[in-house]
């Protein structure tokens, strides 16, 4: 199957494909817009309804999401039990499988990106390897309560185009936080308003999630299409 995906993918095919030794990947929307190599958060996988309303949502605009779950996860799945991500250098190998996988000369390289930790994985990948661009959805800049203690060292070696959405009111990081971070030039960060780590707002806010997880998308829909 891995030799024969990206041909399948070349040709327009969608919906979900089993990798032998690796897990499922599932492709929805078209690439009009690009291709989106999108992992999950720790706590939730692809599953959830916080990424299927993403990946609706970008197949709506034109941006095809190519969503890949981690084994940890798949684990949780068949055995019916929770268990911790490994060390996250684990999951930044298993992504970079991921891309080999999706990846050929005839298609353009998708943009790498994910929820949280899958976010996280994603940028550790493209400093270590470089990528076409990044989206980063709820980006984990630090431990909740430990805001000294920064994901951020890896962040100079980014040279690839980067999107940070992210609620305003996130505990991994909020707005007052990360507009005195210094970000590479090529970064740029998209906030929502009232939103928290998975972009829920306050009812009073009168937003919902719903609407930020759209916002969301049409902001990834023209990061991607400015660097297409």
């Amino acid at each position: 199957m891995p030799e024969e995906l990206p041909e399948r993918l070349g040709r327009g095919e969608r919906g979900r494909f089993q990798i032998m030794g690796q897990g499922a990947l599932e492709v929805w929307g078209e690439a009009r817009h690009g291709r989106l190599l999108l992992a999950h958060g720790a706590g939730a996988g692809q599953d959830s309804s916080f990424m299927q309303r993403l990946r609706s949502a970008l197949a709506e605009r034109g941006v095809q999401t190519l969503a890949i779950e981690f084994a940890y996860m798949q684990r949780i799945r068949e055995e019916g039990r929770r268990r911790p991500p490994p060390k996250i250098d684990r999951l930044v190998d298993e992504l970079a499988t991921w891309c080999d996988i999706v990846s050929h000369p005839s298609m353009s390289p998708p943009w790498l990106g994910g929820k949280s930790m899958g976010g996280r994985a994603a940028s550790l990948l493209a400093a270590r390897d470089g990528a076409a661009g990044l989206i980063l959805c709820g980006y984990p800049f630090h431990p909740p309560g430990k805001s000294e203690n920064t994901r951020l060292a890896h962040w100079p070696l980014l040279a690839c185009p980067v999107l940070v959405v992210q609620g305003t009111r996130d505990p991994f990081g909020g707005r007052d936080e990360i507009e005195n971070y210094d970000l590479p030039s090529r970064t740029r960060v998209h906030f929502l308003e009232d939103g928290e780590h998975d972009w829920k707002p306050r009812k009073v806010s009168g937003r919902t999630q719903a609407s930020l997880i759209d916002e969301a998308a049409g902001a990834i829909y023209e990061h991607m299409t400015a660097h297409h």
